[in-house]
């Protein structure tokens, strides 16, 4: 089959490096533009660019789609069969819906209609789901709104991180992409009841609020490591990033909530505690506890700020 491939991040490359492999004609690839990364912000392309030129297909990098009639016109000049798409990053207009022959096809890293938006993987974990999956969808002009042609879940467990389930769902998304391509598939309209949304995130989502229950601070930390990251705040302003965890929510206390218990780094929440894993401090790398306890004192008694420090 004749293809455009649109995506950006590393969760994409899978389904690129899949289609390619079951012999599809991918004729052009579409990602975000190069950004400035590293400490000199030299431009670097996208691990999706970096996989298409690998492969020998063209990359077309446009900034924006919006009003785009230039690059309307060069993608109909394509002549795709369908588009398929994983984390693009921009919004396709209508025109651009419309024009290959099956229209586009969306990869996206939810149980569709829950987890519509930005950040399904990390919103599934902190809401505590059981399961995630893959949801491949033809594309609408609705937020993820159109119908589906497959689905297939996997497990959420106690020790499941954005990093593994990123991980799973970027492969199974290339294994169902190439299933829906080989179909035909009926499009099923997704039921009313169950949406929810997954907003963007930003680093204040990483923040860590010691009076939330240790099952749900490592929730968080699951779900935020590594971007944003969750981090904690001493009353001298100094920042601390969490890494990993274990949480214990049945221990009993009587500290206030963010209070250092013993010199296991094991914390007060607002119900059981949570024994810290894995910090890093400023100017560092992560590091184990013990070996950040080595050059870092966390004396007992010492309080973990939920609030900025003025």
């Amino acid at each position: 089959m004749r293809l455009v491939f649109m995506g950006t991040p590393d969760f994409a490359v899978p389904a690129l490096q899949a289609l390619h492999t079951a012999g599809h004609d991918i004729v052009a690839v579409y990602s975000q533009p190069p950004r400035p990364a590293g400490r000199g912000k030299a431009l670097r392309a996208s691990p999706v660019q970096h996989a298409a030129e690998q492969l020998g297909i063209e990359v077309r990098c446009p900034v924006s789609l919006r009003k785009n009639t230039q690059e309307w016109e060069a993608f109909a000049a394509l002549q795709a069969d369908a588009a398929v798409v994983a984390a693009y990053g921009l919004i396709l207009p209508q025109v651009m819906l419309d024009t290959p022959r099956l229209g586009c096809l969306n990869i996206h890293a939810s149980l569709l209609p829950r987890w519509r938006g930005a950040s399904p993987i990390q919103s599934s974990i902190l809401a505590g789901d059981t399961q995630s999956g893959v949801t491949i969808m033809q594309m609408e002009a609705g937020l993820d709104t159109g119908p589906m042609l497959l689905r297939e879940s996997v497990p959420i467990t106690a020790h499941t991180t954005a990093t593994t389930l990123h991980d799973a769902l970027s492969a199974l998304g290339g294994t169902l992409a190439v299933q829906a391509l080989a179909g035909p598939h009926a499009a099923v309209p997704q039921p009313e009841a169950g949406v929810t949304y997954a907003p963007r995130l930003t680093k204040e989502d990483g923040r860590i609020n010691w009076h939330d229950s240790a099952e749900a601070i490592d929730r968080r930390i699951r779900a935020l490591t590594p971007w944003p990251g969750t981090f904690t705040q001493l009353a001298d302003g100094t920042v601390l990033k969490i890494g990993n965890a274990q949480p214990n929510p049945t221990q009993q206390h009587n500290a206030p909530p963010g209070t250092v218990l013993d010199g296991t780094l094991t914390i007060a929440c607002g119900t059981g505690t949570l024994r810290l894993l894995q910090l890093q401090k400023p100017g560092r790398g992560m590091m184990e506890a013990d070996a950040f306890l080595r050059g870092f004192a966390l004396d007992k008694g010492t309080l973990l700020h939920s609030l900025p420090v003025e």
